[in-house]
């Protein structure tokens, strides 16, 4: 019913002595954030039992379509630990945080608008989202709006490079536990946090976080992933 007919009616049952309701707002109803993590056809990788506090959601997205699957399948996505990352319009400003990326194996595939082709996924994919991740996390507070951007750009730019060579001198060896094994990662520290990046059956692994020591760590497929979605 619109505005219009829900107020004729209204005044009509007034005019008849009657107690009109007034009609409640329709909205759209929200959506569902754990709509996105159950289409994908990959396990969802966090944070161990060792980890007692806090976990949310964060984001899923596609970065292609690819042969003989849905357009716009979901290819990775985040689940975090500890505080919730500030918002966009806020200060990055302290934190305790574990962020860990799950990126779907895929290969070489087309692009979802069908011009080119995407690079196969690997640990480096993972290492890029991890540290992109804590990029947007961890802009300097003081930075007006004009300077943001450029720090991103730059900070973006070496990231990217740093991912691209994970057996390089900017990333040391750790082992951390998966599903209670151990296997290897790729690790590095910077001022705004830390960044991993490894591989777990199935899938590739990023995480990132802050002022969470990143040593004492392990990661497990998640079993109920409402635990993350606060239900």
């Amino acid at each position: 019913m619109d505005a219009t007919s829900s107020g004729a009616v209204g005044a009509a049952t007034a005019q008849a002595g009657g107690q009109a309701e007034v009609p409640a707002r329709r909205t759209a109803p929200p959506a569902d954030p754990l709509a996105p993590y159950l289409t994908a056809d990959f396990p969802w990788y966090g944070l161990d039992d060792g980890w007692t506090g806090r976990r949310w959601l964060l984001q899923a997205g596609a970065s292609g379509g690819r042969p003989g699957a849905q357009p716009r399948a979901i290819d990775y996505g985040s689940v975090g630990h500890g505080e919730e990352l500030p918002m966009q319009h806020q200060a990055r400003n302290g934190g305790r945080f574990a962020v860990v990326v799950t990126v779907a194996r895929r290969p070489g595939r087309r692009s979802a608008d069908g011009t080119g082709m995407l690079e196969a996924t690997s640990a480096s994919s993972a290492a890029w989202l991890a540290g992109s991740g804590l990029l947007a996390a961890a802009w300097p507070g003081q930075l007006d709006r004009a300077l943001r951007q450029d720090w991103m750009d730059q900070q973006s730019a070496l990231a990217w490079d740093l991912a691209d060579d994970l057996d390089g001198p900017g990333w040391s060896p750790l082992t951390l536990p998966v599903n209670g094994l151990p296997q290897p990662f790729r690790y590095r520290e910077s001022v705004y946090g830390w960044v991993l990046a490894g591989e777990a059956p199935g899938v590739l692994i990023g995480a990132y976080g802050r002022s969470v020591s990143a040593y004492g760590i392990g990661f497990a497929t998640i079993p109920d992933l409402t635990a993350y979605a606060g239900r």
